[in-house]
């Protein structure tokens, strides 16, 4: 007899859509009931029911991959006659969805013995598996994620004068240590092992600046929830799904706070009683785990990336425009700026990944892919040998005097500045960051003709007061900007 099914309130939806659209076709009904007794009823022993994705490991695939499809090569595609054969090279030649077995050589696939009780996880996290020992060094310039952060000395020319030094010495002192990014991977392994109790094909991925590369100590950690990818109505299936997750986190001893905010991108909110990091958790929100390894990729091709950014982030916060809830730049539209003007100097920075490697980024691949796609792409060497303090008062003059706010899109994408349109995604708005992979506005918070002012006032006193002085204290008090021991 079939079991009775969960009564949705009138916020939750309706089960029978919800586990209809979730649950792909390959599942057997007797694997849907079981997971539908998993969701109806917590008090109850959960069953042993089998993880059908494999689980996110911490490992590059043991593979030789090339950007160019030919193995040991590092060759970057050529740049010019883009055209549509090389559209057609993205989506014939990157492995995509239909494409399972090349999932199965980058990802080890293991089944879920059973529930993980919440006190075992909160008194051990040490037994949750994070790194497969089979991960192997790969020839690229991202580490991988067992490493950590670590990168080479700078080059003397990058840090010759007290500027460029105290951006360096702030970097490091505010930086994501090795252990932080370990503390918010053991919470995503325990929550995906008791998601799976609920929904046997879930799987978690740990997205945002704790993975990008731009993290500072304080960051706090962004998850994305995986179901079954594809297009998703964030108005009911999400807020669906995560109702349901956030039924599960009341029972589990070491998550605290579960809030669900209904936003056009709902996300649970909650709290890791055992490190006190705070975790934001998302539903299918997809191209969020595409921008997160683009965005690594960036901030390990040339080793002056990551101080500039994360310093700039420390200003932005410092003068309060790096808040998109409140009408400001979001931390991701920041980095995108940042990345677009060390993309357009008249010697780059950093190269254009996504039209030097396109089968690297391609929007179609498989999700379980994109981790270890950008795994060997090198390092980039640059003509432009400025230092880190010129670099610093050259994105803040470009903002401030060069860059036409109320004509130009900016464009991480394409390396480049596009003509504002008047297509409703640039049309009456303020400030135009072109998102890399679904190409939507990513600064649609300025929305307030007050707000984008003093942002523009902001970016134009700092470049004239650092211009005079030449020391980060009088843009940015250090003594505030580092982190509190």
């Amino acid at each position: 007899m079939f079991p009775r099914g969960y009564v949705f309130s009138h916020k939750d939806g309706e089960a029978e859509h919800l586990f209809q659209h979730i649950l792909p076709h390959s599942v057997s009904q007797q694997r849907r009931i079981e997971a539908h007794l998993n969701v109806t009823n917590f008090i109850v022993p959960t069953m042993n029911v089998p993880c059908l994705i494999p689980t996110y490991q911490w490992t590059q695939p043991d593979v030789s991959f090339s950007p160019n499809g030919v193995k040991g090569s590092n060759r970057k595609r050529r740049r010019d006659n883009h055209s549509q054969n090389d559209l057609k090279r993205q989506r014939f030649g990157s492995p995509g969805p239909h494409n399972q077995p090349a999932r199965n050589a980058n990802f080890t696939s293991q089944l879920a013995t059973g529930p993980v009780s919440s006190r075992e996880v909160c008194n051990s996290y040490s037994s949750v598996p994070t790194c497969s020992s089979a991960a192997s060094k790969t020839g690229g310039c991202v580490p991988s994620l067992r490493e950590g952060s670590h990168q080479s000395a700078f080059h003397p020319s990058s840090v010759n004068d007290k500027l460029s030094k105290q951006i360096l010495d702030l970097f490091h002192a505010c930086e994501q240590q090795k252990d932080d990014l370990e503390k918010k991977e053991h919470c995503r392994a325990a929550l995906q092992r008791d998601i799976q109790t609920i929904f046997p094909c879930a799987q978690v991925f740990l997205v945002g600046s704790s993975l990008n590369g731009f993290g500072s100590r304080s960051s706090d950690a962004d998850l994305c929830l995986v179901i079954e990818e594809g297009t998703v109505n964030h108005r009911t299936d999400a807020v669906s799904v995560l109702s349901l997750v956030r039924k599960l986190f009341y029972k589990l001893s070491y998550i605290e706070r579960p809030q669900l905010i209904r936003a056009k991108v709902p996300i649970l909110k909650f709290r890791d009683r055992v490190s006190g990091v705070e975790f934001d958790l998302n539903f299918n929100n997809t191209v969020g785990i595409r921008n997160t390894f683009l965005l690594r990729t960036y901030a390990y091709v040339e080793k002056r990336v990551r101080p500039i950014i994360l310093v700039i982030k420390k200003w932005a916060s410092h003068h309060r425009i790096n808040n998109a809830s409140r009408g400001t730049l979001s931390s991701y539209s920041l980095v995108l700026m940042v990345l677009h003007y060390l993309q357009t100097l008249p010697q780059p920075v950093i190269p254009c990944l996504q039209m030097d490697y396109p089968e690297c980024f391609n929007p179609m691949m498989d999700i379980h892919l994109v981790p270890s796609g950008p795994s060997n792409i090198p390092a980039f060497v640059s003509k432009n040998q400025s230092s880190l303090g010129d670099l610093l008062l050259g994105f803040l003059k470009y903002y401030a005097t060069v860059f036409k706010w109320e004509k130009h899109v900016i464009s991480v994408h394409e390396a480049k500045t596009l003509p504002k349109t008047n297509c409703r995604e640039w049309r009456d708005k303020f400030i135009c960051v072109e998102e890399p992979f679904d190409r939507t506005n990513t600064a649609r918070a300025v929305h307030e003709k007050a707000k984008f002012e003093a942002i523009k006032a902001e970016f134009t006193e700092s470049y004239q007061v650092l211009q005079l002085r030449k020391d980060l204290n009088f843009v940015l008090p250090l003594k505030n900007a580092r982190p509190k021991r």
